[in-house]
């Protein structure tokens, strides 16, 4: 089924019509009002609710397009209106709403549970978890199922966390940012997961604009960097970091001292780049993402082989952007691939997998359990510093260019180099 923006925003308004409901009420809600609550979507992808709608004339100044979107979007703002104490809160809703509809991507579930899954069958029992940007809690209820997890989440957008709380109760909910987060919380988290904000904005955290390190001042100039960072020092020594990022993070030249900053005190788990139609089901948009997890190592002595190449930006043989780490594409998950352009008009190499949300779920599980396999140390995990192996520093890594064949702008054909999985293909796997 392709995004509906009118299906997307008649289901927020339902369930933000039963949050307000339940305020008033002070109850919790029913298993019926959770589950219509949980298909609550946020405004990722859903720009003209910023549109005026004061008056009928108003529609003449929107996108001949979206002119059906007007009744619905009138009917969330008049909602807003009857829940809100005074103009103020109202103009508090509508900013929060501005915050979101441009980082505000909700990652499928299927592809969340392939991430947990695998953690938890390589033997991970996860006590104490975060979550720094949680939307609706699909990281909250995917890592902390089966398990007796103590969870802490923040959700910056007032009527996304208002949702958040009432769907966790138990949960320790903080509808604010994450740079709110106490100093006496850092090195205290098993695990760390999210799909965290994507975009250039910048966090207000004097420990970074003021700090003496310029790497943390870089850092939070952009959200994502910020985030990633941060949330490194959230953890505890063995703690694992797993984060559904933008591809900017791993292929911006400018964000290579961040990344040699996160292999300093981190090993690299797995770096899985994810197609560009992982969020066209639930936010309507195609973007470039990654799947980056980390195990916090503050006393490793040097970078493999592939952490080294992880630090390193790597053009495309098309001199669209990349990292080293990606140039065979056996680190991708996708079923095709064209050289296009990206959200912002600049030439990039846009992967796509035929068969959707359950198809990457099915590709990125078999690629984790392999890293995970061979890359996280559940002994340093547990705590047995004794039996972390010995980490090889590599004197000049090698990065051998791929054999790819030409290709067609816009033009859809088969993975320039197909990743093997389990001694097949994606496609003999599908």
């Amino acid at each position: 089924m392709g995004f509906s923006k009118l299906r997307h925003l008649q289901q927020n308004i339902d369930a933000l019509r039963i949050v307000f409901t339940l305020e008033k009420e002070n109850r919790r809600a029913t298993v019926g009002e959770r589950l219509l609550m949980m298909q609550y979507s946020g405004f990722g992808g859903l720009k003209f609710i910023l549109n005026p709608v004061e008056n009928e004339i108003d529609v003449n100044n929107w996108r001949k397009t979206e002119h059906d979107l007007f009744p619905i979007t009138q009917e969330l703002h008049q909602l807003l209106k009857e829940n809100s104490g005074d103009d103020k809160q109202y103009r508090r809703y509508v900013d929060s709403m501005k915050s979101s509809v441009l980082t505000a991507f909700y990652t499928p579930p299927q592809v969340i549970d392939a991430i947990s899954a695998t953690l938890r069958e390589s033997g991970l029992n996860i006590q104490k978890f975060l979550e720094p940007s949680a939307g609706i809690g699909s990281f909250i209820e995917s890592f902390s199922e089966n398990q007796k997890a103590s969870v802490t989440a923040y959700e910056k957008d007032l009527l996304t966390g208002k949702i958040l709380k009432q769907l966790y109760p138990e949960a320790g909910i903080r509808v604010s940012g994450f740079e709110e987060i106490p100093e006496r919380e850092q090195n205290s988290y098993d695990v760390i997961a999210s799909n965290i904000p994507f975009g250039d904005t910048s966090v207000f955290d004097l420990s970074y604009s003021r700090s003496k390190d310029t790497v943390k001042v870089q850092d939070a100039r952009s959200i994502h960097n910020y985030f990633f960072l941060e949330g490194a020092d959230t953890l505890r020594e063995g703690g694992i970091l797993a984060y559904i990022i933008s591809q900017g993070i791993l292929n911006s030249p400018k964000n290579e001292p961040i990344r040699g900053a996160l292999m300093k005190d981190n090993n690299l788990v797995a770096a899985i780049r994810l197609p560009n139609n992982l969020f066209t089901e639930y936010a309507g948009t195609e973007v470039g993402s990654d799947l980056i997890v980390l195990q916090r190592n503050t006393a490793k002595q040097g970078l493999t082989e592939r952490e080294d190449l992880f630090c390193q930006s790597s053009p495309t043989e098309y001199n669209t952007p990349g990292n080293a780490l990606f140039r065979d594409s056996t680190r991708i998950v996708h079923t095709g691939s064209r050289l296009d352009t990206d959200p912002y008009g600049q030439p990039a190499l846009i992967y796509t997998h035929r068969d959707g949300a359950s198809g990457i779920a099915k590709d990125l599980r078999q690629m984790l359990s392999d890293d995970f396999g061979k890359h996280l140390n559940l002994g340093l995990y547990r705590g047995e510093r004794n039996a972390e192996p010995l980490l090889q520093i590599p004197v000049e890594p090698k990065v051998i260019p791929p054999v790819i064949e030409s290709l067609s702008i816009g033009r859809e054909r088969q993975p320039l180099s197909a990743p093997v999985i389990n001694g097949n293909s994606p496609q003999e796997n599908n």
